[in-house]
C-alpha cells in the first residue's frame, strides 16, 4: 500500500509539473509571438475625412483650423509619434506646420496640406465665391491617408509625417500659395532622401498622372510600386500637369520630391468639395502604393 501510494503521488507530482511547464511555455510563446503588422484600411482613412469635414472648413485663423491642430496632435500621439510644431504668421493669422516623427531627421517625409481655401472662387455659382471651401478632397484626403499611415507604420519606419498649413490661399490679397511648406523647407537642417506629397488623392474617380515638376526618378519608383499592385488604371504612366504645389520648395533645395495629385477634379475650389466626392477605395489605393514604395526604400537601406 505504501509503495503504491508513493508511486501515485510521484505520478501526480510529475503530471502537475508537466502542466505547469506547458502553461509557462504557452504564456512565453504568446508574449513573444511576433505582432501581426497592421494593414492600411481605407475605411479608417475615410473616417478621418469625415472627422475633418465635421470641424468645418479649416481656413487659417478659424476655430475649425485650431481644432484640427488639436485633432491631428491627438491622433499622432495616440499612435506613439512625437509631435512638434513650426509657426509663422500671415496677416495676423498663425500658420502652423505639424510634424510627427519617431526618429531625428527621418530620411523620408510624407506630406499633405490641411488648410481649406478661404474662398470657393472656382464655384460655378458666383454667389458662392466668398464662401469657404469644405476641402474634403483638397486637403482632408491627403491628411487622412497620413493619419492612417501613422497607425500602421512600424516603429522603425524611416518616415516623418508632415502636415503643412497655408498651401491653398494663392490669388487672395495678402496671401500666396505654399506658404507653410516654403517656411518648413527653408528651416530644414538636413536633406531628406525623398519627399512625397499627397494632394487631392481621394477623388472617387481616381486618375493620378505623373507631374512635370516632380523628381523623375522618384516618380518612376512610385509608378512601379503602383504597377506591382495592379493599380496601373489609377496611376496613369503619362505626364499631364505642371503644378505649383508643396513639393516645389523641396525641389528647389535639390531634394527628391513628388506630387501625387489627381487634378482632374471638377469640384476643386468649390463648395461641392465634400466627403461624398471622396472614396475609401481611392484612399486605400494611395495608401497601398505609398507603403509598397516604402518597403522598397527600406529594403534598399539595409
Amino acid at each position: 500500500m505504501y509503495n503504491i501510494a508513493m508511486k501515485r503521488n510521484r505520478s501526480l507530482i510529475i503530471l502537475l509539473i508537466s502542466i505547469l511547464v506547458l502553461a509557462f511555455s504557452l504564456v512565453y510563446a504568446f508574449q513573444n509571438k511576433p505582432a501581426v503588422p497592421a494593414t492600411f484600411d481605407g475605411e479608417l482613412a475615410y473616417a478621418h475625412v469625415l472627422a475633418q469635414d465635421g470641424l468645418g472648413p479649416r481656413t487659417p485663423g478659424s476655430v475649425a483650423h485650431a481644432r484640427f491642430i488639436e485633432y491631428a496632435q491627438t491622433e499622432f500621439e495616440k499612435q506613439g509619434w512625437d509631435v512638434s510644431f513650426q509657426q509663422t504668421e500671415r496677416l495676423d493669422h498663425a500658420i502652423t506646420n505639424i510634424l510627427a516623427t519617431r526618429q531625428e531627421h527621418p530620411p523620408v517625409l510624407l506630406m499633405a496640406h490641411y488648410d481649406s481655401r478661404f474662398f470657393a472662387d472656382n464655384d460655378p455659382d458666383p454667389a458662392n465665391h466668398t464662401a469657404p471651401v469644405p476641402g474634403a478632397n483638397d486637403g482632408a484626403s491627403g491628411v487622412a491617408v497620413l493619419l492612417e499611415l501613422a497607425r500602421v507604420l512600424p516603429s522603425n519606419a524611416p518616415v516623418g509625417l508632415l502636415l503643412v498649413d497655408a498651401e491653398d490661399q494663392g490669388r487672395i490679397e495678402g496671401w500666396d500659395w505654399i506658404l507653410g511648406s516654403r517656411a518648413f523647407a527653408e528651416s530644414l537642417e538636413y536633406q531628406p532622401e525623398a519627399v512625397i506629397l499627397l494632394d487631392m488623392i481621394g477623388d472617387a474617380d481616381l486618375n493620378i498622372y505623373k507631374e512635370r515638376n516632380s523628381d523623375p526618378e522618384l516618380t518612376e519608383e512610385l509608378w512601379a510600386a503602383a504597377k506591382s499592385l495592379g493599380y496601373e488604371r489609377f496611376f496613369i504612366p503619362e505626364y499631364k500637369y505642371t503644378m505649383l504645389d508643396d513639393h516645389i520648395p523641396f525641389r528647389e533645395k535639390g531634394i527628391r520630391a513628388v506630387d501625387l495629385i489627381d487634378f482632374d477634379y471638377p469640384y476643386w475650389h468649390t463648395i461641392q468639395d465634400t466627403p461624398d466626392k471622396v472614396s475609401a477605395q481611392s484612399l486605400q489605393i494611395v495608401g497601398d502604393v505609398v507603403l509598397a514604395w516604402l518597403d522598397g526604400f527600406s529594403a534598399s537601406q539595409r
